[in-house]
């Protein structure tokens, strides 16, 4: 048996993708099933409890994708969800580690190598694997399945996931607004680099909104980028959730599921209602985007993904559907008529630290006044008249 954790650890073995995420027909909507279709019984009310905490269900399902992650080890390596150790939990992390992510796999044989960075954007390309965040949102899940089943004493007394003691003491009482303090991770937790969100500069933007094809999509990405409204939520809005006048668009707030109002450009809706004026408005309890081929039927989130990754092929870049969100936030933070707290209110964001994220500059977007910089003549240095210049090496140095 340790031998087997040793070569998923080493990259010798691998986890078969047994089991699958099943959707129910009840609370909480998800499941883990395994191999022979059976849900798995200790999962389904931990996912229940997620969901009687005022969780969304989306959440509920990517808890139970990390679950089934952990439950594939489980029966890979032959062991009852209640007689795992932290060993059972270090070859978890190895195996992630190492192990390829099937949602990155690259079909195209002329895909750029995964980790490799786009020169026109600067944005790396995803790795092949698991990212550091993906690990520890599987732990952080794995962690609070146990601590639940412990809870009521259906699990083992010591979890398998290591704890940090430090990090626990250090967000104890915290206020709200204070810097939050540094602690050390904890054992098996992985290392998450902080980076700057990534906008589409003003200069390559005329080029990417000149690539898209139709009103439709035209108008789509300038209500991102002058609502700063996530995917999801805009994909979601109907003939009755705008407001022409106003020049506002009400969507479902991701997580609150809030319907809220966000401002739009008067371009943005210009163009909108040239596409609706082709097409027809549709009824008012229907998103007032929709696929151009086929059946009638809303536009998905991967269909409009697919619009991105079109104008990326023809582009040579590797822009994504978020980080219009991102030029969206970058605008309005870099704006010196708009406020921080402003920003803030408008993109939604829950802490003002998030909004602030945007406000600092990048290289790339620095082009211009770099090459004035390296063009600019050195100085050079010269002595008015009426001075030796001898004197002026003996006091300052020659």
């Amino acid at each position: 048996m340790l031998d087997l954790r040793h070569q998923l650890i080493e990259g010798r073995a691998d986890v078969p993708r047994v089991g699958s995420v099943v959707q129910l027909e009840i609370i909480p909507w998800y499941a883990v099933a395994d191999p022979d279709g059976t849900v798995v019984a200790p999962v389904l009310p931990y996912l229940r409890g997620l969901m009687l905490d005022d969780n969304r269900p989306a959440t509920a399902k990517s808890y139970a994708y990390d679950l089934l992650r952990w439950y594939r080890l489980l029966w890979f390596l032959g062991i009852d969800w209640d007689r795992a150790t932290e060993s059972d939990a270090s070859a978890l992390v190895g195996w992630l580690r190492i192990a390829p992510n099937p949602q990155r796999r690259r079909w195209s044989p002329n895909a750029p190598q995964p980790g490799s960075v786009n020169l026109r954007t600067g944005k790396p390309y995803l790795r092949a694997g698991y990212a550091p965040s993906t690990i520890n949102h599987c732990l952080t899940v794995v962690s609070g399945f146990y601590a639940y089943h412990r809870h009521y004493n259906r699990g083992p007394l010591v979890n398998p996931v290591p704890e940090s003691t430090a990090q626990r003491r250090a967000l104890a009482h915290r206020a709200p607004d204070s810097e939050i303090p540094q602690f050390r991770r904890s054992r098996l937790r992985q290392k998450v680099r902080r980076s700057d969100p990534r906008s589409i500069p003003d200069g390559m933007w005329d080029e990417f909104f000149a690539a898209l094809t139709c009103d439709r999509d035209r108008a789509a990405v300038l209500l991102y980028v002058s609502s700063g409204s996530r995917a999801g939520e805009l994909l979601g809005v109907t003939p009755g959730d705008i407001d022409w006048p106003k020049q506002l668009i009400w969507v479902v707030t991701k997580g609150s599921e809030e319907r809220e109002p966000v401002p739009a450009s008067p371009q943005a809706l210009l163009v909108l209602a040239a596409y609706l004026d082709h097409t027809g408005l549709p009824s008012a309890d229907q998103p007032v985007l929709r696929t151009r081929r086929g059946p009638d039927r809303p536009l998905t989130y991967w269909a409009m993904r697919r619009v991105i990754q079109r104008v990326n092929d023809r582009l040579g870049t590797n822009w994504t559907l978020h980080d219009l969100r991102h030029t969206a936030a970058t605008r309005m933070a870099n704006d010196p008529n708009l406020t921080l707290t402003q920003v803030r209110a408008i993109l939604r964001h829950t802490d003002l630290a998030t909004t602030g994220r945007y406000l600092n500059t990048r290289v790339e977007d620095l082009f211009d006044a770099l090459q004035a910089h390296y063009g600019r003549p050195r100085v050079e240095r010269t002595i008015a008249p009426g001075y030796d210049p001898e004197d002026f090496k003996a006091v300052f140095g020659g």
